[in-house]
């Protein structure tokens, strides 16, 4: 397997499709940092040379795009941000609640796990 910045992307797809395995990078992304570094985006990536893969790291890094740790800890910032301010976002993630609208008397399952049936006693 190829490593790109310490995260290693799969050696027998196309490196357009590889570079999406690194969080923070989509398909938009791999091939914009593709066309920077001027490699042809249909080339395994196995059979890309060292210079190659130096050149997409700096591309990433010059483009000061966040990838892995970094952005998940910038989100999981943000969120204890939302958190301690007790704005409406920040109570929804910490009831685990959906935050964007969505309405909970049915469906909002994947948000609110799996159903707790409350029953009435005579």
């Amino acid at each position: 397997m190829a490593r790109i910045l310490g995260i290693e992307i799969p050696n027998e797809k196309r490196i357009e499709a590889s570079l999406p395995y690194m969080f923070g990078i989509g398909r938009p992304t791999a091939s914009r940092i593709l066309e920077h570094a001027g490699i042809d985006p249909n080339i395994r990536t196995g059979q890309l040379s060292e210079d190659q893969l130096v050149r997409i790291a700096q591309v990433i890094t010059s483009e000061s795009i966040i990838v892995e740790g970094d952005l998940r800890r910038e989100r999981q910032s943000q969120l204890k941000r939302l958190t301690s301010i007790n704005c409406y976002r920040g109570i929804r993630h910490k009831r685990g609640l959906p935050v964007r609208g969505q309405r909970t008397r049915t469906n909002a399952r994947t948000r609110k796990g799996k159903k707790k049936t409350v029953g009435v006693k005579k």
